[in-house]
């Protein structure tokens, strides 16, 4: 098939060991756009088969573009999947990308080459909005002063985000590397080992909480929430849960107002539905599976706000619009706000099994769209695509050539529906766990540890090697090891020949 290449782009040098570089093309660039769900799973989405939840919004993106049945990110968890997504690179292959604390230092070393770098020296202007949990600082953050290295860095002109997570300290807005609204008399201070004196937490002052925490989530307080972490100060510049998508949404709107002389490049981190699960009021009630189910509203209505204003400003047909999750779905992560009782009939991965920290089908397979109005045909594709694979398809579709970052492939004939074809093989991580994807069968090591977490997912932790041919069993039931060995041990030799030396580490580590 012919390449699908746009508008000439320079050569560029990130660093010495970077280089992009582009030939001369015709047709004007597309704005891209990539929002990114937090724990919404593959049946979250009516446009997947929720039947209990209305997602009008992302259904319109879903129906009017392409619905992959296929889609994965890399991990199913947040911070490494997010890595993938900006690097083209797996997770794995750094040790520092694992889920991260607020005040953990950037991972993505400042001279890596990134997917807004990329955009960025195409000309375009790079904006991140919301949730980033990639770290920040060089570990010993002043909260209280420019905060360096940060999310621009690693190639955003503009952002405004929460350093890692809604559950997580601190509970505030960073906007191009400094803290909003905070003053001067009251100083943000963050520990995530100790608590400062006199400090209420939510294991020693129950009283105080307007969402008890049923495991993990006892220490500070903020805004009758306890969280993971402690923090003291910065009062003023907090956050106030409820309010967070409306914030985000008119930063989104900001930014896009911003300047029209550049094609642009927005990263938007949507939130929802992570814990904990706080909707503005005004649609508390709406889905009736409470917060989780309004969560998921709230992040649809954000969907849907965005979209509008794309339309106002008359460049929707001239933009290129990324949806997906970070991971699959998690009902209890944390905090009693009746997520499993409200549940009802509702499959949040769909016919899947397992969720958000599983190597299962559903910790991965996560809802993947692309939409671009008037160049996207409405259809849905079975072809096996990975968030990780947006970096080279984006760079073949400006016409550059990327030397570095072996792992995300070209898959933009897919993304644009004129291919079927997708990827032959993918290995997914789950909290340095790995199993291995190869067409529709799929091969899980046995790993030590708990056949269910905390939060009730099934981890993937088995007794022995697990062999699934998804065509037959999608909810992974069957296990075929016994049944074909020889497939069993071609896998395996793969398996070992693509992970290398990571697959015998200690980490690594089978029963």
């Amino acid at each position: 098939m012919k390449q699908l290449t746009l508008l000439s782009v320079t050569t560029a040098l990130f660093a010495p060991a970077t280089t992009f570089s582009a030939q001369p093309k015709e047709s004007p660039r597309p704005n891209i756009i990539i929002i990114l769900a937090d724990d919404l799973g593959y049946g979250d989405v009516s446009a997947y088969g929720a039947q209990t939840l209305s997602t009008p919004n992302i259904d319109r993106l879903a129906n009017g573009g392409i619905r992959f049945t296929r889609g994965y990110a890399t991990s199913s968890t947040s911070t490494p999947s997010r890595y993938a997504l900006m690097t083209g690179e797996y997770p794995w292959r750094n040790p520092r990308a694992r889920i991260l604390a607020g005040d953990a230092p950037l991972i993505i070393s400042e001279t890596q080459p990134t997917l807004p770098k990329m955009m960025q020296q195409a000309g375009y202007r790079t904006g991140a909005i919301g949730k980033w949990h990639l770290g920040m600082g060089n570990g010993q953050v002043d909260w209280n002063g420019p905060i360096s290295p940060d999310v621009n860095s690693v190639g955003f002109d503009y952002s405004c985000v929460i350093a890692a997570t809604q559950d997580r300290v601190p509970t505030v807005y960073i906007e191009n590397g400094r803290v909003v609204g905070l003053e001067d008399s009251d100083p943000l201070y963050v520990n995530y080992h100790t608590n400062f004196e006199g400090e209420p937490t939510g294991a020693d002052n129950p009283e105080l909480l307007k969402m008890m925490w049923s495991h993990g989530h006892a220490q500070s307080i903020h805004n009758g929430i306890s969280r993971i972490g402690y923090q003291k100060g910065g009062t003023k510049a907090r956050w106030q849960d409820e309010t967070m998508a409306d914030y985000f949404v008119e930063k989104v709107s900001e930014f896009l107002d911003s300047d029209s002389t550049q094609p642009f490049f927005l990263y938007y981190g949507l939130h929802q539905p992570h814990v904990p699960r706080t909707p503005n009021p005004r649609f508390v009630g709406t889905s009736g599976m409470g917060p989780r189910g309004d969560a998921i509203v709230e992040a649809d209505w954000c969907v849907g706000q965005l979209l509008r204003k794309l339309e106002e400003k008359g460049v929707m047909d001239n933009t290129l619009i990324f949806f997906s999750s970070d991971n699959g779905p998690v009902i209890d992560d944390g905090y009693q706000d009746q997520a499993v009782e409200l549940l009802g009939d509702h499959t949040p991965a769909g016919s899947l099994r397992g969720g958000k920290y599983s190597l299962f089908e559903g910790g991965t397979r996560i809802p993947l769209i692309t939409y671009w109005k008037g160049h996207i045909s409405p259809q849905v594709s079975d072809a096996m695509v990975c968030q990780m694979d947006i970096f080279q398809s984006l760079a073949s579709l400006l016409g550059i050539k990327r030397t570095t970052g072996p792992d995300s492939q070209d898959m933009l004939a897919e993304f644009l529906g004129q291919s079927n074809r997708g990827r032959h093989e993918l290995i997914i991580e789950s909290i340095r766990r790995l199993a291995y994807r190869e067409d529709d069968w799929v091969l899980i090591p046995p790993y030590k540890g708990n056949l269910r977490n905390e939060s009730g997912n099934e981890t993937g932790n088995m007794k022995e090697f697990g062999l699934y041919h998804l065509t037959t069993d999608l909810g992974q039931q069957q296990n075929l090891a016994q049944k074909y060995p020889e497939k069993l041990e071609q896998m395996k030799t793969r398996f070992k020949q693509l992970a290398g030396e990571y697959y015998e580490s200690v980490e690594m580590k089978l029963k």
